[in-house]
């Protein structure tokens, strides 16, 4: 093979329980999420289905200490970025340009700590993609093939994959594409389509011709990718009923090149193949192995050495890799990916566990970048601070079944999670604090019953919490979170210091340290989650402390040292209103606008 030549906000959290993995064992965690399509500003719904999650994942495992690696990049092949580029009057490669640090700035606005962030269009990739088509045609996976293909008469070109749309022959859905079904999930072939048209012109008048292609022998290969399948023990149900489907339906053999001018040169021995001069790689043949592309971006900009995350010869035995990734993509990543990857017999490291996600959907629709449905990152970030939408999307996450956005159920998460359980606690005790303790954590009092008993529950509540995040089940985590925010309150409200420190001052003490103590422990435990506001509570205390804590209530309960100063932060959320809800469903739709 050919030798290829502090992260803004880190807090982070821990791992995944399963039958071939225990918690504590694995050091070395490799992290991917979707590679977000370079045609534009991504939506809430990219956000909440690999993204955002992964994030969350690799917060909670630094916080653990572990060595996490987080790589993600633009997308930025195949037509969609053809068609998007012309639409916005501009050359390809300068779209890609202009959108790749758009998604980037965005992305860091919302706390996404990639460790990484490339781009498919790179040299690595380009390097990689190259060396695996040969690679697996050594070994008798690539076949040149004459295809007949649509070819637009007014256009003047063939229409590869998305730029023919038409009627899906299995569900009859019209809005299919050229490579896939958004509505049934099923993988097409543009000669599938029924009644179809270009997308570039919306011409019907089309034909068909012939023009040379390769393919990747998916069918070779289903046998062993199926024992692959069989062997992941940890795939969540989704990914395997997915990767079942479509081993069940029997794999074909995929076209890996396309008659476009945008994308990855098909070569042969260092020169472009004959015949292929005019076409490129597959997009979806070249973006999964971006993952190993981006992490030679990185070790080429660090210094540091990629192959011990991906050649298992080189020590990437001991790394555990998760992908996450919304349901449409599965497919792709349990199949064809695992093809290139299995296909070469090259020590690659292939994935662990690839936790897939339903759809967040808008209003009983789609969102969609395309159709320009729906909330985007963007004009998110507009209408409130990036750790609302991380709270509900987290909290709402797509996991066992689709689920819908709704205005009124956004307000309704943030007020009550955020603003009335979290909020309203570090604020108050923080304020009493300030003004009954001249602004220090107070020494005195010795722990009653209700501490012994807040102890136990807080122990209970970590592990719990914990377990959660180790699972990757980020729904039931945002549940079990909170759940330790309520428990807070209750001990808050039964001890009542503001009560006690007139006929006990000692006990209100005891009371008040113990209150800063969860505050300071909600700052740790929450950093995953929201970790702008979990930063503005660790600044509250002049010694926080730090890292992914134990599941013993008690010491965790009697880290902060009496003495040290405290300064209340500003309102850590403001309420979400009626007004705002109102002007907001009239901006961006919402039920009515569906119906």
């Amino acid at each position: 093979m050919p030798a290829f030549g502090e992260h803004f906000l880190r807090a982070g959290f821990c791992e995944v329980a399963g039958a071939a993995y225990k918690p504590g064992l694995m050091s070395r965690i490799l992290i991917t999420s979707a590679l977000p399509y370079i045609n534009g500003v991504k939506h809430l719904g990219n956000l909440a289905g690999s993204m955002l999650p992964a994030d969350v994942y690799a917060r909670f495992q630094r916080a653990r200490g572990a060595e996490v690696l987080y790589i993600c990049a633009t997308d930025e092949h195949g037509t969609p970025a053809e068609l998007a580029a012309a639409e916005a009057g501009q050359d390809v490669r300068a779209y890609c340009d202009e959108q790749h640090a758009i998604q980037k700035t965005i992305g860091d606005a919302f706390g996404l700590s990639w460790d990484w962030f490339g781009r498919s269009s790179n040299p690595p990739n380009h390097r990689l993609t190259q060396h695996f088509c040969e690679a697996l045609e050594k070994n008798g996976l690539i076949e040149e093939r004459t295809d007949r293909m649509i070819y637009s008469l007014d256009d003047k070109r063939f229409l590869p994959d998305r730029y023919v749309e038409g009627t899906c022959p299995h569900c009859a859905w019209p809005k299919a594409r050229g490579d896939q079904c958004d509505n049934c999930g099923r993988l097409l072939d543009p000669m599938d389509l029924k009644d179809p048209y270009s997308t570039v012109s919306g011409s019907r008048n089309l034909e068909v011709r012939e023009t040379r292609h390769l393919y990747l022998l998916q069918s070779k290969l289903a046998e062993r990718i199926r024992a692959w399948v069989d062997s992941k023990a940890e795939f969540p149900a989704l990914t395997r009923s997915i990767a079942y489907k479509h081993l069940d339906e029997g794999l074909i053999d995929r076209g890996i090149t396309r008659d476009l001018a945008w994308g990855i040169p098909v070569t042969q021995d260092g020169a472009p193949r004959p015949g292929f001069e005019e076409k490129v790689f597959y997009v979806w043949f070249d973006a999964p192995i971006e993952y190993i592309g981006a992490t030679v971006e990185w070790a080429e900009a660090t210094g540091a050495a990629w192959e011990r995350w991906w050649r298992t010869d080189q020590g990437a035995a001991d790394v555990r890799y998760v992908e996450f990734m919304g349901k449409d993509n599965v497919a792709f990543h349990t199949v064809s990916f695992p093809a290139t990857l299995l296909g070469s017999e090259e020590p690659w490291k292939t994935v662990d566990v690839l936790k897939s996600f339903n759809w967040l959907n808008w209003y009983g629709g789609k969102f969609s970048t395309s159709g320009k449905r729906g909330v985007f990152m963007d004009t998110a970030l507009e209408l409130l601070p990036a750790d609302y939408w991380r709270w509900y999307l987290t909290a709402n996450a797509p996991e066992s079944a689709d689920s819908p956005f709704t205005w009124e159920q956004f307000q309704a998460t943030v007020n009550s999670d955020l603003a009335n359980v979290l909020g309203n606690f570090v604020n108050r005790i923080l304020k009493f604090a300030e003004v009954r303790f001249e602004g220090v954590v107070p020494a005195g009092g010795t722990p009653g019953a209700l501490e012994e008993k807040l102890f136990a529950d807080v122990g209970r509540g970590i592990e719990a919490l914990t377990a959660s995040l180790d699972a990757m089940t980020i729904r039931k985590a945002a549940q079990d979170l909170r759940e330790l925010w309520v428990v807070g309150n209750g001990y808050l409200t039964e001890a009542a210091p503001w009560t006690a420190i007139k006929t006990d001052p000692e006990r209100a003490a005891m009371i008040v340290r113990t209150g800063l103590n969860l505050v300071a422990l909600f700052s740790r435990l929450s950093a995953p989650f929201i970790p702008f506001t979990a930063g503005a509570i660790a600044g509250a205390f002049e010694q926080c402390p730090e890292g992914w804590p134990g599941a013993d209530g008690r010491v965790e309960l009697e880290r902060l040292p009496a003495g040290g100063k405290l300064t209340v932060p500003p309102v850590l959320f403001s309420k979400v209103e009626d007004a705002q809800v109102a002007e907001w469903t009239e901006r961006f739709g919402g039920a009515e606008a569906e119906a």
